[in-house]
């Protein structure tokens, strides 16, 4: 057999499917699970989709030595502890210059920590988030990757192949940035997409708990949100949820206020991106993030081609809601979101996320905060000082003393 372009370890379902996307992508595939069922499970599905050029092995050192130089493995193991079991395992019977790409959701700052620990034993390494799901993987997924840019280029023609292709932008990856930028880029992602879940669910709540729409009426307002300026992955599976009854017995199986709200999610997810990527100097690029996100990943909505947009127009901006487009909108849509909330909570309706997105744009909104009185009360009982708006410096002041001194 001749040697294969890649390698991948981890057969679980995101890793069996990458695997057969890329092979599918005219990559020869080396692969490798722990679990030697898996292995075979894999090689198997290969041959009935279409013989893929995928070859399986069941031991660490047949696998790593399949693999042209310099050699790629991608893992897609368990974040934590299971992460630096495999690299041990693959390190053992790996040569300098070779790469090991961590393709799951780990916490960028071990990414960081196994890039410094892998240079020093002449390896490269890349921490990679891949969104997408089961789909995603097999067919094309949106891919974030970070760290060492030689290893980068090493698999950018497959990861361009492989990732989600969108006809107007092109393919949902891109080099992230140095350092762990590529894990913590997809952990705000996936921040994102628990808020616009759970803003969906809220919406659905008002809507069937105050509104009193059945599930047929539910789906019908979803597949006409997701029409216009909602359309995305999330609202039309949604659309579809409304639709599907339940197997198992009776009934179903999921018996203005969402737009505002998804701006402030959006721009609450960028700002946190930004921050850090100032913070660790990674000049990260959120235009191009919103591009990637555009299509293949679990957060895909047309959306993020106005915020990809905003962020051309202003590179520099602070946040989204003070784009001119975002700002406009956003003031449009206030007072009916006001009036979703106070009925949701005038009816009992729990609504966290709009509530917490209302209150994220009224904070940002104004030109002052309270915050002046808790740094008062800080000081006060703890000697913390404070700073003043009207001059550098800390302060402390004897609150105290100065209060009682006037009885």
């Amino acid at each position: 057999m001749a040697l294969t372009r890649i390698g991948l370890a981890g057969l679980a379902v995101m890793g069996q499917n990458l695997a057969l996307n890329i092979a599918e992508k005219g990559f020869p595939i080396s692969v490798y699970n722990r679990t030697t069922s898996k292995v075979d499970e894999t090689v198997q599905r290969a041959k009935l989709e279409g013989n893929l050029p995928l070859y399986g092995f069941h031991d660490p050192a047949s696998f790593v030595n399949s693999i042209q130089k310099p050699r790629v493995v991608i893992m897609l193991v368990k974040a934590g502890a299971p992460v630096d079991q495999t690299i041990a395992t693959l390190a053992a019977h790996l040569e300098q210059g070779d790469c090991i790409v961590d393709g799951g959701n780990e916490w960028y700052e071990n990414t960081e920590r196994r890039e410094k620990a892998m240079e020093e034993r002449g390896l490269l390494y890349l921490g990679m988030g891949v969104s997408g799901g089961e789909e995603g993987a097999r067919h094309g997924p949106s891919m974030m990757p970070g760290g060492s840019l030689e290893a980068y280029q090493y698999i950018e023609d497959i990861l361009l192949k492989v990732s989600a292709q969108v006809p107007d932008s092109g393919p949902c990856v891109t080099y992230i940035g140095k350092g762990g930028s590529g894990n913590f880029v997809k952990m705000v992602h996936n921040g994102i997409e628990y808020g616009d879940m759970q803003l969906i669910a809220e919406a659905y709540d008002v809507l069937k708990s105050v509104g009193k729409l059945t599930n047929g009426e539910l789906q019908q307002v979803f597949a006409e949100w997701n029409k216009g300026e909602l359309l995305s992955f999330l609202v039309e599976i949604t659309a579809d949820i409304f639709s599907i009854k339940d197997d198992q017995g009776e009934g179903y199986l999921v018996d203005k206020a969402l737009y505002a709200s998804k701006i402030c999610s959006y721009a609450q997810g960028m700002n946190i991106i930004k921050a850090k990527s100032t913070e660790k100097g990674w000049g990260l690029n959120l235009g191009e993030l919103a591009r990637i996100w555009k299509g293949g990943c679990i957060i895909r909505a047309s959306f993020l081609d106005r915020i990809k947009k905003a962020y051309d127009r202003n590179g520099e901006l602070a946040n989204l809601l003070i784009d001119p487009e975002f700002a406009q909108e956003i003031m449009d849509r206030q007072a009916a979101w006001r009036r979703v909330v106070c009925l949701a909570i005038n009816n009992g309706v729990s609504t966290p996320g709009m509530s917490a997105s209302l209150a994220y744009f009224d904070s940002y909104r104004r030109d002052r905060l309270p915050a002046n009185l808790v740094q008062a009360q800080r000081d006060y009982f703890g000697a913390h000082t404070y700073e003043r708006v009207d001059m550098p410096g800390s302060f402390h002041t004897e609150w105290y003393k100065i209060a009682n001194s006037k009885i």
